[in-house]
């Protein structure tokens, strides 16, 4: 047993503006939380679900993971094992240096002159934490006690795991979203875009699936696709889907950024209209979904299943004060219970290349296409950086 990390890896990850909590939890400040503070737009959290990214923590209970990604696009890579061999740190300590860590993190807007005073306000109470920033969240042995904590607090939880761990998703107690990644159609691309550890990873996977499909809080699949890569075949995914049952699906581009520069190409990252394309042929193949929002800065489209549309409206969007009562209210509950709807729908179909062109020109948009992002909230293009969540 000891510390998940060195004390130099520790060293490197605050260089880097991580902030390490204990012996296996981190934390960053994600940019779309400094971004909604500046007053320049949320994050495709807050336009798919109703997340506030100023009140958002960005965080992992544990930096050890059991694949390899080649999209990860991390600096500094988590230990990477199967199973847990390190101390096991307290829940509540955790939350509390977590938070603290955040708010130590944003403080330099405090006397910053282009800040939104009413977002930075808010910014000081943390509502929500997307626990995704690294690493295998769910691996840590306590996760169930701290996920209780958040719901006490009435912080919601988004939790992504990687898909390798069934028991712990059979175990997990109710979370606001539970994402699973799933990084490839078939057997053999997902041994290239993750080389996992587990000799069974695709059986893993599979149960991991499984298990989703049987769990009564709602629940993602993100597809991260690479060109190239793995972006085919669409029948394949839609298999999986229908084993997982999601209540949603978020098809989102690899992001040519942090350490898979070393690894993947700018050819690799797909632009927003083939994010488009690739979830039209997709949702060919499921019957029960629609698509229904994009986010053009992320790059990211977000299908629904049908149930989540009432008389005509759709309901993606989460009350999260009748959330907050229904967790803690130890009653069962179901998804339709704390539903919201959602305030702006639909696709567009074109987003990055025509708003550059328009702006830059075509020789400059030809020339940015692979690593321009455009804020669709003051259409301003910029340079892509590293966003997490």
């Amino acid at each position: 047993m000891g510390s998940m990390i060195s004390a130099l890896a520790k060293e490197r990850l605050e260089k880097q503006q991580y902030r390490v909590v204990g012996s296996h939890s981190t934390v960053k400040t994600c940019g779309w939380t400094k971004k909604m503070i500046r007053g320049q737009g949320g994050c495709y959290k807050l336009k798919f679900y109703g997340i506030m990214s100023n009140q958002c923590l960005q965080m992992s209970t544990s930096m050890m993971c059991a694949n390899r990604c080649v999209f990860c696009w991390r600096d500094y890579k988590s230990p990477v094992d199967k199973e847990w061999k390190f101390d096991v740190d307290d829940p509540k300590m955790i939350l509390d240096e977590s938070v603290k860590a955040h708010h130590q993190l944003l403080i330099g807007f405090k006397g910053y002159d282009k800040v939104n005073k009413e977002a930075y306000a808010q910014s000081q109470e943390v509502k929500h934490v997307a626990l995704s920033l690294t690493g295998e969240p769910i691996n840590y042995p306590k996760i169930n006690e701290i996920l209780k904590l958040f719901n006490q607090k009435e912080i919601s939880t988004f939790l992504v795991t990687n898909a390798q761990y069934p028991d712990e998703i059979r175990k997990l107690v109710p979370v606001t979203q539970l994402y699973l990644s799933i990084d490839a159609p078939t057997k053999e691309i997902l041994k290239k875009v993750d080389n996992p550890l587990f000799t069974d990873y695709w059986e893993r996977m599979i149960q991991c699936l499984e298990k989703i499909k049987t769990r009564k809080d709602r629940t993602c699949i993100r597809l991260t696709l690479i060109k190239g890569l793995n972006d085919s075949p669409h029948e394949k995914y839609a298999e999986l889907i229908k084993i997982g049952e999601p209540d949603f699906i978020e098809v989102k581009a690899y992001m040519f950024v942090g350490a898979s520069r070393q690894r993947l190409t700018k050819d690799h990252m797909p632009l927003h209209e083939e994010i488009v394309i690739f979830s039209k042929a997709l949702v060919k193949y499921l019957d029960d979904y629609e698509i229904v929002a994009e986010h053009i800065p992320s790059r990211v489209v977000m299908l629904a299943r049908k149930k989540f549309k009432k008389n005509g409206k759709w309901m993606t969007w989460i009350d999260f004060k009748k959330w907050n009562a229904l967790v803690n209210s130890e009653k069962e509950f179901s998804v339709d219970d704390y539903l919201k709807e959602t305030p702006s729908v639909g696709i567009s179909g074109k987003g990055t290349l025509d708003l550059v062109e328009k702006r830059k020109g075509k020789e400059e948009a030809e020339s940015l296409k692979k690593k321009i992002f455009v804020n669709e909230d003051t259409d301003e293009i910029e340079l892509w950086k590293d966003d997490g969540c």
